[in-house]
């Protein structure tokens, strides 16, 4: 498994994206300003995108977003790994606390990453969210 981190929104990551998010989950708003300000991984499996994430700073807490793992990588530990290498990063800054806003059906995947969830729910395009919390 290959990694790269970048300052802005590769190829490889749109891609990714767009096939999850887009194409088979039905969102429309998957590209926004923040990705102009977040530090970006995508990992990759023989030198194909399986997954990508993004994380920024707000206020005083480092968020972490856009979790994605291409249909046929999943059940592979690839989401694990997206979280596992943006804590990383996250620590080698400084962070203390990440935060997260996870689809209600993944919540307990994120659990199982040492987050809680928090009492904040919302809608995200229709779908239901939940805010989940991680003190490093």
């Amino acid at each position: 498994m290959k990694k790269t981190i970048l300052d802005e929104v590769s190829k490889d990551e749109k891609q990714i994206r767009t096939e999850v998010f887009i194409q088979e989950q039905g969102f429309h708003n998957e590209f926004d300003d923040i990705d102009h300000r977040s530090r970006h991984i995508v990992l990759y499996k023989d030198d194909e995108p399986a997954g990508c994430c993004r994380f920024f700073m707000e206020k005083d807490k480092w968020i972490i977003g856009r979790v994605a793992v291409r249909k046929k990588f999943r059940k592979l530990g690839y989401g694990a790994e997206l979280i596992r290498c943006a804590e990383e990063e996250i620590r080698k800054k400084g962070g203390k606390i990440i935060r997260l806003g996870a689809q209600v059906t993944a919540s307990g995947f994120y659990e199982t990453l040492g987050f809680h969830k928090t009492n904040e729910t919302y809608l995200d395009e229709g779908c239901p969210h939940v805010f989940m919390e991680k003190i490093l």
